[in-house]
């Protein structure tokens, strides 16, 4: 039988000993001792931040989501919290929210308490928020913090855990790196700071949120509409949305939102409303793809829809789902929703004579350069992130700073989006509202969101993307992951598909200021590019790639022969 490794051994035996662990828990991992693999996934490392903070598979060990991998990310946490709070007036207090999957009531609750035993006020939602509410509600509530119990689109035996700091945004590496490094110095699970729910209620030190920060929420988003009359008076009534919550949190706050700016003719897919730990309608809860938006496009033909829309899980994603020129539902990719959403804005921002001289649209380096051609064309400057909405929101914590630029629009080629400065995170609410609107807007011209595609495509040129991913589970995957990169980083292609690598952008050297991180993208010299990256939040090696073409036909035929050729070498 294979052994185990000494950090896995180490581990086992530190969480058999360790007396703050319950018997139950103990018995579990006591009857794993034969199955030699699962042990070492479970207990190989501790689960890690990434991209979005901790998630992994929900389950006893040092490697997993469970209440005590919680209580000692929440109390290196804590620790961060005091120090960021310093002298300020009043207690520190960190606002919790959590999304519908299995155990997210039970950790963000383990959370509150953790947090309260460390003399924090943890303001908690009493059921599901989505993740945008939450940013949201840091700033509202001007608290030192923020916490969401998520895992996003992930499969369903999947949670996850996401820290937010006072700005609302998610922690960016150097915040990050001095909560893992208190994280670590928590030596055992019974030195981790708890109270009873009962005496942090009688404290103050655990306060319940309502009806009213819903309220707040829903008003700013609405807010956030540039046709708003227009759309109340005579658009909002004709055109007809389909929406799906995917099981998620997304079903109150979207329709919430989009009655509140007149939108009236909302249908939601029944069999999808209410929440399901399990997402048992769909393969993925994931409104990147077309399989999620199956119900939707059945309940769209019945009634002859203009437009689906679907959230994911904890409502910060949101894909949208047009008809084409055959009359039949197309779904538009990341890049093609924020072209569209950031051409929307911008052209009523100038026809109302808001549009700003220093306004600036956000994007990461895998997105789209397609919206950057728009929003120059209105004369906004763009600035570049590695991927990530933390650098977005960071970015722009630093216009509000500065005051250097106005905030006008952040996407991200995985349906994530932001106008509007409320928040520091995507918001599905808001991309489902000005999807719509836009929409409704141009279906009053006499076009579909699709013609409006196809008008950008002319003026800025066929610009086509495509992303392909590589699962790699484990221990294992992990090692193959990072032999991949070291492979592509030392012995990069000098041609591909035809077209010389003119530059290789090596992102773990900190490239044009930013942060390192290990990405490394590949420019070509005919104007395409490809790009590898590890995901920080699912065991996957990402490929993204980028060409325009002289027309759609062209550029798909361009993408289709440059994905082949590169993906033939990472599959190898």
């Amino acid at each position: 039988m294979t052994q185990l490794s000494k950090s896995a051994e180490e581990n086992v035996q530190r969480w058999l000993s360790d007396t703050s662990i319950d018997e139950e828990t103990k018995q579990e991992l006591q009857g794993l001792h034969e199955q030699t693999q699962e042990l070492e996934d479970r207990f190989y490392k501790d689960l890690e931040f990434g991209t979005g903070g901790l998630r992994g598979i929900i389950g006893a060990g040092s490697n997993r989501m469970n209440r005590y991998t919680v209580g000692k990310a929440t109390q290196g946490f804590a620790r961060y919290i005091l120090e960021q709070h310093g002298q300020a007036e009043g207690k520190p207090s960190v606002v919790i929210a959590h999304d519908s999957r299995h155990f997210s009531p039970e950790f963000a609750l383990e959370a509150a308490l953790v947090l309260a035993g460390n003399g924090i006020t943890a303001k908690l939602f009493p059921s599901l928020r989505s993740t945008p509410q939450l940013s949201f509600s840091v700033r509202h509530l001007a608290a030192t913090g923020g916490i969401v119990v998520t895992a996003s689109h992930n499969p369903p035996e999947y949670n996850g855990y996401k820290v937010y700091n006072a700005e609302g945004g998610q922690l960016v590496p150097d915040q990050a790196e001095k909560v893992i490094g208190y994280i670590q110095e928590v030596d055992s699970f019974a030195s981790v700071k708890r109270l009873e729910q009962s005496e942090a209620e009688e404290k103050g030190l655990l306060v319940w949120l309502g009806e009213a920060d819903d309220e707040a929420f829903t008003d700013t988003v609405a807010a956030t509409s540039v046709n708003r009359d227009l759309i109340r008076k005579k658009l909002g009534q004709e055109f007809k949305i389909v929406y799906t919550p995917l099981h998620g949190t997304g079903n109150i706050p979207v329709r919430s939102v989009l009655e509140k700016v007149g939108f009236s003719n909302v249908h939601v897919v029944a069999e999808q409303e209410q929440p399901d730990a399990e997402f048992s309608t769909v393969k993925s809860p994931n409104p990147e793809e077309r399989e999620a938006f199956t119900l939707a496009m059945k309940l769209g033909k019945d009634i002859g829809a203009d437009i689906l829309i679907g959230t994911d899980p904890d409502c910060d994603r949101m894909g949208a789902v047009v008809l084409n020129d055959a009359g039949e539902y197309e779904v538009l990719s990341g890049n093609q929703s924020g072209a569209i959403m950031i051409h929307y804005l911008l052209s009523q921002f100038k026809e109302q004579g808001k549009l700003p001289k220093n306004g600036a649209v956000i994007k990461t380096i895998v997105t789209s350069e397609m919206g950057a051609a728009i929003a120059r064309h209105y004369g906004a400057e763009i600035f570049n992130t590695l991927t990530g909405f933390k650098y977005i929101g960071e970015k722009m914590t630093e216009f509000e700073k500065t005051g250097s630029h106005t905030y006008l629009f952040g996407y991200e080629e995985s349906y994530g989006y932001l106008a509007g400065s409320y928040a520091r995170d995507k918001d599905a609410v808001l991309a489902s509202l000005l999807i719509c609107e836009a929409g409704a807007y141009y279906k009053a011209q006499g076009k579909t969101l699709y013609d409006v595609l196809r008008e950008l495509y002319e003026q800025f040129g066929y610009f086509r993307e495509m992303l392909e991913s590589r699962t790699l589970k484990g221990k294992d995957g992990l090692a193959q992951i990072q032999a991949k990169m070291t492979d592509w980083r030392a012995n990069a292609p000098e041609k591909v598909a035809g077209a010389s690598v003119k530059e290789v952008l090596d992102y773990s050297k900190g490239l044009n200021g930013l942060p390192q991180e290990n990405v490394l993208k590949y420019m070509l010299d005919d104007g395409s590019w490809f790009c590898l990256r590890p995901s920080g939040t699912e065991p996957k090696i990402k490929v993204y790639f980028a060409v325009r073409g002289s027309s759609l036909a062209d550029a798909e035929e361009r993408i289709q022969k440059l994905a082949a050729e590169v993906m033939a070498r990472v599959d190898a």
